[in-house]
């Protein structure tokens, strides 16, 4: 095996781990509104999201097409002469992501995976290429637009959505309202879980691609490969069935006290924003559309608790997730570059950072022990013990 195909096998795999983490970091943007209310039991919801967030990322490639050739301006690159250096570009890129999805995992904020991995690979082609290296008019308009649109739609419409709900059932008796309501919420979450595989997978495709064009096995005019479309679906499917936790009880019982109703009017409007990005190629962030709909959901019902605190904490952890993975991915391609500069390689530098990786992640899961969320405890009351484990 030479060395080019061992540089690529681990850039494939540390991109299926980052699928693998956009899975379960995002599952209770699809989820958590149904556990939270027992329209679905916790092992329960996350089987279903994960199915379905297998279908959808088979039923759309145009947010892929966005990540991989919208981003990093590969005419900067001639690729027959230097893709080993597009090679550690998307890999430390990669690597930027990951972090940064378990560091805001462990204690709890449903920061944006999305703007993880775009921030890994801007920081990583900022250090590599300089700022013509990305291409900015399709960060702004594809991405940096809807992170700041997309929450605010989200909670208009979900806002109205529940004001509307409420406003036709109140005639109904709350039993029987509860009761209709957790069927609905079982169809609207299952519809935003199959959204989310519309997006959200295909960002590591695009990835990927990146990378197949870089060893020079695939032209950057072909068509994504099959065996990348299902290797996304599966990794990021893997990811939702072993279920993120702490974050499905921040978004569940942090932000607001969901009832049924709210419940179908925040995952419906979430599914519609979603779903209608998918057509046009807009990698938005699902967290930022979840999270808004959880909060106009709030503010649609009278009466409505909402935990500002809380809500600020996660618009914190959006506008600094961008530039903090930009740092980790400039930061890693400079380890990575300077040893393989250093040693007259292609691979050395790669290994390495591929270690601390792995070495970084078992120190995260480790102290993730500490103070473990699981299915048995997602669903207890928000006290002021959860706040600091979510601050």
């Amino acid at each position: 095996m030479t060395t080019e195909l061992i540089v690529l096998v681990i850039v494939v795999l540390t991109a299926l781990a980052f699928d693998f983490t956009n899975g379960f970091h995002d599952t209770g943007n699809a989820m958590a509104t149904s556990i939270a209310t027992g329209a679905l039991k916790p092992k329960t919801a996350v089987a279903l999201s994960a199915s379905l967030n297998l279908v959808g990322a088979f039923l759309s490639v145009e947010v892929a097409k966005t990540v991989g050739k919208g981003l990093v301006n590969l005419d900067q690159i001639d690729i027959s002469q230097d893709g080993s250096g597009l090679m550690l570009i998307v890999f430390t890129g990669l690597v930027g992501g990951i972090l940064w999805n378990l560091l805001t995992w462990l204690v709890g904020l449903p920061s944006s995976s999305s703007h993880a991995l775009f921030g890994g690979l801007i920081g990583s082609a900022l250090a590599a290429l300089g700022f013509s290296g990305v291409q900015w008019a399709g960060v702004f308009s594809k991405i940096v637009i809807p992170a700041v649109m997309s929450p605010v739609i989200a909670a208009f419409v979900s806002c109205i959505g529940t004001w509307l709900v409420y406003r036709i059932a109140a005639p109904v008796s709350d039993e029987r309202k509860h009761r209709t309501f957790r069927w609905g919420q079982v169809g609207t979450a299952s519809l935003m879980s199959l959204a989310h595989g519309t997006n959200d997978a295909q960002k590591t495709m695009g990835v990927i691609f990146l990378a197949l064009v870089a060893s020079g096995a695939v032209n950057e005019s072909d068509s994504i490969p099959f065996w990348v479309k299902a290797a996304c679906a599966i990794a990021i499917a893997l990811g939702t069935w072993l279920g993120g936790w702490r974050i499905i009880r921040t978004l569940g019982k942090g932000i607001v006290e969901v009832d049924t109703p709210q419940g179908v009017a925040a995952d419906g409007a979430s599914a519609a924003i979603i779903l209608t990005s998918s057509h046009f190629g807009m990698a938005l962030s699902t967290t930022h559309v979840a999270t808004g709909s959880i909060l106009g959901s709030g503010l649609g019902r009278k009466g409505a608790q909402v935990r500002w605190g809380v809500a600020g904490r996660m618009v914190l952890a959006w506008v600094i997730t961008l530039p903090a993975a930009s740092v980790i991915g400039a930061v890693t391609w400079l380890i990575g570059a300077g040893l393989n500069t250093l040693t007259g390689t292609h691979f050395v530098g790669e290994l390495v950072v591929f270690g601390l990786l792995c070495l970084f992640s078992f120190i995260i899961w480790r102290r993730s022990k500490h103070d473990d969320v699981s299915a048995d405890s997602v669903t207890d009351d928000w006290d002021e013990k959860s706040q600091k484990v979510s601050a």
